[in-house]
């Protein structure tokens, strides 16, 4: 048996140790990982949940476990050509190794923490736990860590998929600790202690995420800038036309604002840009692309979506490169002649796209009215579920045992609650609050 360098095995280890299931499973310690997280129920629950039409609104469009399995496909061939690159010569640290296998693991997990129905479900349900004593927070990637190392089924005498150290820092794109993170974002206090542990451990500097982590977070919006958009010329929400992208007074004004909170994240690439400009540049571009695939496909509009589709995923991740970044390393869009190099034009590019897919299909009108019936469910849920005497005589058996894990570890139950109901499919959410509230249940055994 080789035996492993130090840094693989910083790499493949786990928080509460682990053997191979017997003395046949010649299994890598990622190839593992990569089963738990295939297996596991909250995977599965992807298929039940909204990633931006509702879940069950037609089998053309993406729910978030469609939208996982793209972006986990995009972060393995980008991680694959990235891995075998002679034009990178990057130091020996386990946070700047490139593991096809760990980036698809990330990426199969980055959304397990999102709640039913969308982004409104998860502001629905940070804004409750707000309003407690604790002013505890909720947010989605962070919800992933809840679920992977406490809430999911155990394997073994743990709690959690107890993941590698290598998968749990690549699916952590968010490095702080949320209370103390400008944007909102981050991990909860009891899973930040852990994984803030194992990046002292690997040396990680402050606010830096690991290149696995990195890519599996620019995968996410590759495909977002190009799939979701897909999923909006089907449904007739977006129309490739100067009219409408160029020439809609809403449409405008609604992505200058939306790019102009970008670039308060990212300001550099903006320096010296006037945004409506380079929307309307971006705009007129993509107008162009669209009649050239339209008349490839022989104006054929369902292909010439794929088409249009497949020429930016290949050209955003073809670009996809490693830079320099202070005393790390940075996963961004690249100049094509100067790997080296940041394409911030490209850079803008992507994200207008992401604006537009957002303007266009969250703010629908239809859309809306789904989210607004999420925010009925979801508080009416909840106002059952924050009397913790009602509602463990009608929660789960395994999550009454998941209740005595984790106020040992000081989780108030409020947060508990909202644990519970965060891990549920639309239409599991949509059943239940039928169940409580409707006149009428029908079969209570049915499913």
């Amino acid at each position: 048996m080789v035996k492993k360098s130090i840094v693989e095995e910083l790499r493949s280890k786990r928080i509460y140790g682990s053997k191979p299931r017997d003395n046949y499973d010649a299994r890598s310690e990622f190839s593992r990982d990569y089963g738990r997280l295939v297996h596991s129920p909250s995977f599965r629950r992807l298929q039940g949940k909204s990633q931006v039409f509702g879940a069950g609104s037609g089998d053309y469009y993406r729910t978030r476990l469609t939208h996982t399995l793209e972006v986990a496909q995009i972060a393995r061939q980008v991680a694959y050509r990235l891995n075998t690159s002679c034009e990178y010569d990057i130091p020996d640290k386990p946070g700047l190794k490139i593991n096809p296998l760990v980036v698809e693991c990330a990426a199969l997990a980055h959304d397990l923490g999102h709640p039913p129905f969308g982004h409104k479900g998860e502001h629905d349900l940070n804004e409750f736990l707000k309003g407690k004593s604790r002013n505890e927070f909720y947010e989605g990637n962070a919800q992933n860590f809840r679920i992977l190392m406490y809430l999911e089924e155990r394997y073994g005498a743990f709690d959690g998929l107890n993941l590698t150290h290598a998968v749990l820092l690549g699916i952590n794109k968010y490095p702080y600790h949320i209370n103390g993170s400008k944007k909102g974002k981050g991990l909860y206090t009891l899973e930040w202690n852990t994984i803030n542990e194992i990046r002292e451990k690997w040396e990680i500097p402050t606010g830096k995420a690991t290149l696995e982590a990195q890519l599996m977070d620019i995968s996410d919006d590759i495909a977002y800038s190009t799939h979701d958009i897909e999923d909006g010329m089907k449904a007739g929400k977006i129309r490739i036309t100067t009219e409408f992208l160029n020439e809609t007074d809403w449409l405008r004004s609604s992505l200058i604002r939306e790019v102009n909170k970008a670039k308060n994240n990212e300001s550099g690439i903006w320096t010296g840009l006037n945004i409506e400009e380079e929307i309307q540049k971006v705009m007129e571009e993509y107008i162009k692309v669209w009649n050239t695939k339209l008349d490839e496909c022989d104006q054929k509009e369902s292909l010439a979506r794929q088409e249009l589709k497949g020429h930016y995923v290949n050209i955003f991740a073809n670009r996809v490169g490693i830079i320099q970044d202070d005393d790390w390393y940075k996963i961004s869009l690249v100049k094509e002649n100067n790997p080296h190099e940041e394409d911030t034009e490209l850079l803008r590019f992507m994200i207008i796209l992401k604006k537009l897919a957002w303007v266009t299909l969250v703010e629908d009108l239809r859309v809306q009215r789904l989210q607004k019936r999420g925010e009925i469910i979801l508080n009416g849920l909840l106002d059952v579920f924050k009397d913790q005497d009602a509602a463990m005589k009608i929660m789960p058996r395994e999550w009454v045992k998941k209740w005595n894990t984790m106020k040992a570890h000081d989780i108030s139950w409020e947060r508990f609650a909202v644990d519970y109901i965060s891990g549920m499919t639309d239409a599991y959410a949509d059943k239940l609050y039928g169940e409580l509230f409707g006149s009428r249940i029908g079969n209570i055994y049915g499913e």
